[in-house]
């Protein structure tokens, strides 16, 4: 870059001073000596297709945001509690009727167990709570478990952690999606035909909001948030009010409308299978120690302030929604329409088709769509971490327009997507795949956190082991009984583990490969002896101004320059080798003749039989014309990118694609 001026007169005598003219002032930058930086102007798209483009882009993700701003995107702790702690918060709105949906086979009696077994969840969760606050404070980077596992246990157990982590978001975002369907066909039956189709638009409305960045994504699912935990603090509150004071509800002896005509008897069992469904309401509660990068600073503070603030809504939300449901006799029902707990608890506090009723079934549908935005913010990081550290496609550690991990978005919205549509859309059919990779993340964590405790002897830490030691022996027992439970569905996440785990370590096994392949020594000099003499290869398709231009190019990097004319008409051929010899006297032309009429495969064998000599450079020089518009590409260049694909890692090989443009 360079800058020009002339000399210009000032207001007084002998004054003297200098326009600087720097053409390169509206697309760079000087930040220091031989240092720019990228302005919006110079990457700016230059063709009529490429402005479009990114005029659409721009309406719909906004414009591009430049990196010195990603901590303006970071969130407050007050819309971090709507992003990361939406599905923690909305699994009150499934975790009861998933518990009283095994009880109801035991009659109505069994009922009255549901809000022991809710609080005995409650009282998982605050394990689990008190104990991810550690791993907060202890690892402000993020990553949750899988840092934790990655520094304590190494490789192998993080990637099990991760793996789970990662099947466990992705359920999410289906679990919740279905589940706020139901809660709009509950109120509106005659949507029940359209649930997977409307599941599907609400997955991609919530992966457009992320791509347009945290921030934004912040702002626009705040409310719903706190709309829904008010509405439901508010039922909670008048049907405490009406069954404590007022006398309502009460136990019936009644038959159920889910129970069978014959009983099961109440057993440990059908107590531990209930305890599992309810285990759902735990899924979420790690979010926030793998995002914790997106809280403002001071970051680890921030976040473990709003894991409490979550985990004493989600326990309240949870236990108050089943203590109405058994205190009312309420199940759930799936025929002949099915009617989610919710609802019906809904249904009795305000009053069927009351305003309160259709407004609170509404909170309870945005915040379940809103749920799946946990993971959309969670499992991008945690993809991205993976990415830096070689075990997923680096391309997920990169960040689009808006600072937003768009690949890990658009990813996890297409996988959820696909699982809603493979399940109809049906909440109960999912369930079972979900919280089993919660729980084993869950015990992973809190395993390594005993070790760190143990191994670094920081301040306090003979209370913080024993926190650690018994949320691993709470989460690794449920872990164990939400398996079995669940089985054999649940047996499937088991599978999928491995799996997930043997390609991340073949990805990182393929990085490590490449990363000792390109490796050069520290001392300045280069890794291998480079080729001491170089060939230029031109093909010569006819003799034009492309050509011309890579023949330039081929003469400045070697005197051993040979051109190719492949052809099946060798009369033309010749006629072609007169008129370039007399361009270029002194060059060698070869003909190849092609009899079956294929020309990169005879070009390419033609330089596989060239002369092998180990420590000479073969640079082929492809001449290319660049077309005006996009929709004439498909008519140019098809033999040159053929020929570039066919040469790709040929040993000791280059291909340089020479374009020529007409500029007028």
């Amino acid at each position: 870059m360079t800058a020009s001026g002339e000399p210009l007169r000032g207001r007084k005598l002998g004054d003297r001073r200098i326009r600087v003219d720097r053409p390169e002032a509206p697309y760079f930058r000087y930040v220091g000596t031989d240092t720019v930086t990228v302005k919006p102007r110079a990457v700016a798209p230059s063709t009529g297709a490429g402005r479009a483009l990114a005029l659409v882009r721009r309406l719909v993700i906004g414009r591009p945001l430049a990196s010195e701003q990603e901590i303006g995107e970071r969130l407050s702790k007050r819309k971090a509690l709507a992003i990361f702690s939406s599905d923690a918060i909305s699994s009150s709105a499934y975790a009861s009727e998933e518990i009283l949906r095994v009880l109801v086979v035991a009659g109505p009696i069994a009922l009255i167990l549901s809000v022991q077994v809710s609080l005995a969840v409650a009282l998982m969760l605050a394990a689990v709570a008190i104990s991810y606050r550690q791993v907060v404070i202890a690892y402000p980077g993020g990553g949750g478990s899988y840092a934790v596992a990655r520094a304590n246990f190494g490789r192998t157990s993080s990637l099990i952690a991760a793996s789970a982590l990662m099947i466990d978001y992705v359920m999410t975002v289906a679990v919740s999606t279905s589940s706020a369907v139901e809660q709009i066909t509950s109120a509106i039956p005659e949507l029940i035909p359209e649930r997977v189709l409307i599941g599907v638009a609400a997955i991609a409305i919530i992966t457009l909001g992320n791509l347009r960045g945290l921030r934004e994504s912040g702002n626009i699912f705040a409310l719903p948030t706190y709309l829904f935990v008010g509405s439901a603090l508010l039922m909670i509150g008048l049907g405490a009010f009406r069954i404590l004071v007022l006398g309502e509800g009460g136990a019936t002896d009644a038959p159920l409308p889910g129970a069978p005509d014959v009983l099961q008897p109440l057993t440990l069992l059908l107590l531990l299978r209930a305890f599992a469904g309810g285990a759902v309401a735990l899924t979420g509660t790690e979010a926030i120690a793998t995002g914790v990068r997106a809280f403002k600073p001071p970051e680890a503070r921030n976040a473990a302030t709003t894991l409490l603030v979550m985990s004493v809504l989600l326990g309240t939300l949870f236990v108050g929604m089943t203590w109405l449901a058994s205190s009312y006799g309420i199940v759930p029902i799936s025929e002949p329409l099915k009617q989610t707990l919710p609802a019906q608890v809904a249904q009795q506090v305000y009053g069927h088709d009351s305003i309160g009723f259709f407004a609170f079934q509404a909170f309870t549908a945005l915040i379940l769509f809103l749920a799946a935005n946990t993971s959309f913010n969670a499992f991008p990081r945690l993809a991205a971490i993976l990415g830096t550290d070689g075990f997923m496609p680096r391309q997920f550690a990169y960040r689009g327009d808006r600072l937003a991990f768009s690949r890990g978005i658009i990813g996890l919205g297409a996988v959820a997507c696909a699982i809603l549509v493979a399940f109809g859309g049906d909440t109960h059919a999912i369930i079972p795949l979900y919280a089993v990779g919660v729980f084993i993340d869950f015990s992973i964590s809190q395993a390594g956190m005993m070790r760190h405790w143990l191994t670094t002897r920081a301040s306090g830490w003979p209370r913080r082991l024993a926190i650690n030691s018994v949320g691993l022996a709470m989460a690794a027992t449920v872990g164990v009984v939400v398996i079995v439970a669940k089985a054999p569905l649940s047996l499937l996440v088991l599978v999928m583990i491995p799996i997930l785990v043997s390609g991340m370590l073949l990805i990182g096994a393929h990085y490590a490969r490449v990363e000792r392949e390109l490796r050069v020594t520290d001392d300045g000099a280069p890794g291998e002896t480079l080729p001491r003499r170089t060939r230029a290869i031109v093909p010569v398709p006819d003799l034009n101004r492309a050509v011309v231009q890579a023949m330039d190019v081929a003469r400045s990097l070697s005197r051993d320059v040979t051109a190719i004319h492949v052809t099946d008409d060798l009369e033309s051929a010749e006629r072609l080798r007169d008129r370039f010899l007399v361009r270029y006297p002194g060059v060698r032309f070869v003909v190849v003749e092609s009899p079956y009429r294929q020309l990169v495969g005879p070009l390419v064998a033609y330089l596989d039989r060239l002369s092998p000599d180990p420590d000479s450079l073969t640079h082929v020089i492809v001449p290319e014309y660049v077309v005006r518009h996009w929709w004439e590409e498909w008519l140019h260049n098809d033999i040159a990118r053929r020929l570039r694909r066919a040469l790709l890692g040929r040993p000791n090989t280059v291909v340089t694609g020479i374009a020529y443009r007409r500029e007028h």
